[in-house]
Order: structure tokens, then C-alpha cells, then sequence
């Protein structure tokens, strides 16, 4: 089970990470990964001298819990067939949000197909659809 802290729970959440995240679509499962911020190097425990005090707000920021939301609609199943699917993707994630830099908010999309695939499926489809939004993204400018 997740923690209640690491929950999305409300449609505007669920709708930011959407419109703002990255999508990736893997086998049978669709993954929306949107992070608060990019990481500024000057606001790096490393960089910081002794004489400068740590801002609350850098201290706010990297305990921003990672949080996880699941969009399983009734085109997947029956409400028992939901409630199935929902819960081996809800156990998947919470080993894998160890692995996303806080503050991070991942929306979880399972197609059609996800009522027949196997545990392990998802996992695989769920471990590359990650790693895909992840990865940096390609220059959309070709060279001529």
C-alpha cells in the first residue's frame, strides 16, 4: 500500500502531471512523469558554504514526497477486473518510487490490454515506460 503522503488524489493533480509531465506508452500501460523542478546546481548541498545558511524553501523541496496516481477506466473491465489491475500496479510502483527524484508526481494509465497481461508484463512494460520518460529528450531539429 502507499503511503497516504504519496498518493494523488485530486483532479488537478492528476491533470498537471498529465498536461505538464512527460507521456510514455509501453506495451499496456501509459506513464505521465512530471517533476516540480529541474535541479539547480547552486542549490546543491555541495555547493553550499558554511557561512550560507540552507533556505527552508531548498529544504521544502527535497523532502517533497514522490507521489503516484492510477487512471484504470471502466474500458479495461469490470470492477473487479479494475480493482485487480489497479492493485498490482499500485505494488509495482512502490518499489520503483525509491528511484524517482523527489517531488516527482508519476500518473500511471493502464489500456485495454492490461486485464489479460501477467504481473510480470506489467512490471517490464512499467520499468520501460519509466525509464522512456526519464531518458532525455531527442532535438526535434534535423540536420540538413
Amino acid at each position: 500500500m502507499l503511503a497516504a503522503a504519496q498518493r494523488l488524489r485530486r483532479s488537478s493533480d492528476f491533470a498537471a502531471a498529465i498536461r505538464g509531465g512527460r507521456r510514455a506508452n509501453r506495451g499496456v500501460l501509459v506513464v505521465h512523469l512530471h517533476s516540480t523542478g529541474t535541479p539547480d546546481p547552486s542549490r546543491s548541498p555541495l555547493t553550499r558554504t558554511a557561512s550560507k545558511p540552507a533556505r527552508s524553501a531548498d529544504a521544502e523541496q527535497d523532502s517533497a514526497p514522490v507521489r503516484a496516481g492510477f487512471v484504470v477506466s471502466k474500458a479495461v473491465g469490470g470492477a473487479v477486473i479494475r480493482n485487480r489491475v489497479r492493485r498490482r500496479l499500485r505494488h509495482l510502483v512502490r518499489d520503483r518510487l525509491t528511484g524517482l527524484p523527489a517531488g516527482t508526481t508519476l500518473v500511471v494509465r493502464a489500456l485495454p490490454a492490461a486485464a489479460e497481461a501477467s504481473y510480470a508484463r506489467l512490471g517490464a512494460d512499467l520499468d520501460a515506460a519509466i525509464a522512456a520518460a526519464r531518458a532525455p529528450r531527442k532535438s526535434a531539429r534535423r540536420s540538413r
